[in-house]
């Protein structure tokens, strides 16, 4: 099962490759973005729920889905940007196997504890 669940975020991933390719935006800005949502884990500075709410909304594909389908209709292609470098860093993440955060700690994910 676990090879069917990568299989599936790697295609997720393809798609986010080939959405920002349709974007009038060069190559290297999604090489340099791909990883700005880890930003997120700072959030663990204040504590575990805090860490795991702030987690979770930079790493939720629906949440990146809503910021691209707004992008998308309102024509800006910095709002969709941002939606396809979350969606892809979501399924870049799930494909390594780091999934939505449990409160108790950053290990503790809906994918399984990391590490295990």
């Amino acid at each position: 099962m676990k090879t069917i669940l990568k299989l599936e975020e790697i295609a997720l991933f393809i798609l986010g490759i080939f959405l920002f390719n349709r974007l009038e935006y060069q190559w290297w800005w999604f090489l340099v973005l791909i990883l700005t949502p880890d930003l997120s884990m700072i959030g663990y500075a204040f504590g575990n729920k805090a860490g795991a709410l702030l987690y979770n909304i930079f790493h939720h594909k629906g949440v990146a889905v809503l910021i691209y389908l707004l992008g998308y209709y309102f024509n800006i292609e910095s709002i969709q940007l941002a939606g396809i470098i979350l969606f892809s860093h979501s399924a870049m993440d799930r494909i390594f196997g780091y999934g939505l955060k449990y409160e108790k700690g950053f290990k503790y994910t809906h994918l399984g504890e990391i590490g295990k």
